[in-house]
């Protein structure tokens, strides 16, 4: 008859608080998409260093129309194509609330991601970010 090994328990009990811990990580870090989604106090008073302009614009617009459209619309009214397969309505863009919004806020938004949208820290960077930010203030025009 075989028995186990110490040494084979000890691994199996180490992998098992490793899932563990690992499961409790992954709930606790994504957080729920219906709770209120705001940005910590510093970040809501960090100030956009991009000045408005027709070239910021024209890039914030041109980033906006490869990654944001999918899912917020042309217009910034949350109706892209993607919309519907997300399971959540994505926040129109053009609405006053979103709209009254600090450019901190929406930097840090838009930095850090909440599922379905995803982080774009390492995908665009802080000056192209601030780009997009110039451009969807256009929307709320539209």
């Amino acid at each position: 008859m075989n028995t186990p090994s110490c040494s084979g328990m000890k691994l199996l009990g180490i992998l098992t608080v490793l899932l563990s811990s690992a499961l409790i990580a992954v709930s606790v870090e994504e957080p729920e998409s219906n709770e209120k989604w705001v940005a910590p106090p510093a970040e809501t008073r960090k100030k956009n260093p991009v000045p408005t302009n027709e070239s910021s614009l024209a890039v914030g617009q041109k980033i906006y129309l490869q990654r944001c459209v999918g899912c917020h619309g042309k217009r910034g009214n949350g109706d892209g194509p993607d919309a519907a397969d997300l399971g959540i309505h994505p926040a129109k863009l053009s609405d006053a609330a979103v709209q009254e919004q600090t450019d901190g806020q929406l930097f840090w938004k838009v930095t850090v991601g909440k599922k379905p949208m995803p982080s774009y820290r390492s995908r665009l960077s802080p000056t192209d970010r601030w780009n997009v930010i110039n451009y969807l203030r256009t929307l709320a025009r539209r």
